[in-house]
């Protein structure tokens, strides 16, 4: 029975990392620099998600989880805005002069990434009431 508890508490876990990757893309949608002020746009990161524990025990119920596997870029090219005017836009001589570069993050597919993300999360959550409700009940009927 605890087993499922920590299914549900895993999944939960790694839907909350999930929602602050995408809370993330989201905060840096318009950075087009870098911390030294240089033309570096952000770049999306996606979650990437995995079966089991990520510190590799396998015991039992920890191997039926959800993890956090990994944060990678999203090799999707940057948005072209253009501002000929900007101090970012691209120089003199390159193929895309004047243009701003702009991050490859797209509102609209965060927003989805969030709902799906919340809904797992909630169902998690449910799965984890069943889960004590069930243990309680077990105890009184034992009691």
């Amino acid at each position: 029975m605890y087993g499922s508890l920590d299914i549900a508490v895993s999944g939960m876990v790694a839907q909350r990392m999930r929602m602050d990757v995408i809370a993330s893309n989201l905060a840096n949608r318009d950075t087009v620099a870098d911390a030294n002020g240089q033309p570096n746009p952000f770049r999306r990161k996606i979650a990437i998600m995995a079966q089991g524990d990520p510190a590799g025990r396998s015991n039992d119920s920890r191997a039926l989880g959800a993890s956090m596997k990994q944060i990678v870029d999203d090799p999707a090219p940057f948005r072209k805005v253009w501002d000929p005017s900007s101090p970012f836009a691209r120089p003199k001589g390159d193929p895309d002069e004047g243009y701003v570069y702009h991050p490859n993050v797209d509102p609209v597919t965060e927003q989805i990434n969030a709902v799906d993300a919340v809904r797992a999360y909630e169902a998690n959550a449910t799965a984890a009431e069943v889960t004590k409700t069930m243990l309680a009940q077990a105890l009184r009927l034992i009691g």
